[in-house]
């Protein structure tokens, strides 16, 4: 990796106090006047400044050699060094006025979005939205970094499960059995199936009867489009406001008129949805859990059953389809995956079918023990 990357303002400062010759560096998002105090006869040398704040008496110490994409003024920032979190996209809401969601930086950039075009044609704002999506998928390596890769397990599902649902419980002891088992459970961090994801990773460690009691209060909202369904997570959230658990949760500006989940700790949003489909199954390495859904679900099981046939990641990893009865017969795709299979029309496809929480987690860590061995 030829470019190292300074993210925050205690790297710039440890950077600059360490040396003076500055070579091959990569700053994102920093206001270097934070560190004006030790800037003294530093130079800079094939170096890359995103969306930074130069103090003019430092301009002489960057070569002509380095590059500096200025701050483009937008309701985004295009330079993000650091995954959303529920903090930053709610920021501005507030609890028992649900009208507040106007004021919050998730609904600003939607609206933004939806004025500008789905299919934008301005290019200052094509632009940007390609330098947000390459800053958000920047930021999220980093942070799995920090997990094995055969770890990250997601859980595809449809946005419109209601909380009431049994596999809407069924998915929360799912992803809180397998976080507590050391995996990363990623969703496309919306409502749903997907928010079910994070409620599961969020309550890990915790009692099952806390958990429970956190179900009793989101059925008072059982549906995304209830005025009080981000009000029920967050009393939710206050009421058990700490984890020592992340998630990751993957949503996409494209499906804005459905919020992301405040109980993903890590949020990684994308304006291209192509993008963000595609990353998701790619780095989902420890394999993917197919609840109940619909067209964007089955989209998103042949997406993922084309990555594992042609091993564009290097192997195949588990398709795990929860709920026979839906995918043998209500949506038939399982039977029609394993025809395929069988028939060798799709090859490297580790294809499996349950009805319980315990066979869906016995099934992912039976793949991650057998790689290990």
């Amino acid at each position: 990796m030829k470019y190292r990357e300074i993210e925050n303002t205690e790297q710039l400062i440890e950077l600059l106090t360490r040396q003076q010759f500055i070579e091959s560096y990569a700053f994102q998002h920093i206001d270097f006047s934070q560190a004006d105090h030790i800037l003294s006869n530093h130079t800079f040398s094939d170096c890359i400044f995103l969306g930074c704040t130069l103090p003019e008496r430092i301009r002489h110490s960057i070569k002509d050699n380095c590059i500096e994409f200025p701050m483009i003024e937008m309701p985004f920032n295009p330079f993000l060094n650091k995954l959303y979190t529920k903090e930053t996209l709610y920021h501005g809401y507030k609890t028992g006025k649900p009208e507040t969601y106007n004021n919050t930086s998730d609904k600003i950039i939607y609206e933004h979005f939806i004025r500008n075009g789905k299919e934008a044609s301005d290019i200052k704002e094509t632009l940007t939205r390609r330098l947000h999506d390459h800053a958000v998928t920047d930021a999220m390596f980093d942070f799995l970094s920090g997990y094995e890769e055969r770890k990250l397990v997601a859980i595809m599902g449809g946005h419109s499960l209601l909380r009431n649902d049994s596999n809407y419980l069924e998915i929360t002891k799912i992803s809180k059995k397998l976080t507590e088992n050391g995996y990363l459970m990623i969703s496309g961090g919306g409502p749903g199936a997907m928010e079910a994801t994070h409620v599961g990773a969020w309550f890990s460690g915790k009692k099952t009867s806390e958990l429970h009691h956190a179900l009793e209060i989101l059925t008072q909202a059982p549906d995304y489009r209830h005025p009080l369904w981000l009000d029920t997570a967050f009393e939710v959230l206050s009421k058990f406001p700490h984890s020592n658990y992340n998630s990751l949760g993957i949503p996409t500006w494209l499906y804005g008129h459905e919020p992301p989940t405040p109980f993903a700790t890590h949020i990684a949003k994308y304006f291209a949805n192509s993008v963000r489909e595609e990353g998701l199954l790619a780095i989902a390495k420890g394999g993917v859990i197919y609840a109940p859904g619909s067209a964007g679900t089955i989209q998103e099981i042949f997406q993922d059953a084309t990555q594992n046939h042609y091993l564009s990641f290097g192997y195949a990893s588990p398709m795990v389809f929860f709920n026979r009865n839906f995918w043998a017969y209500e949506a038939p795709i399982y039977p029609l995956l394993k025809h395929l299979s069988d028939t060798k029309k799709y090859n490297n496809l580790l294809l499996s079918s349950h009805d319980s929480c315990d066979g869906v987690v016995a099934e992912i860590m039976a793949f991650t023990n057998k790689v290990q061995q």
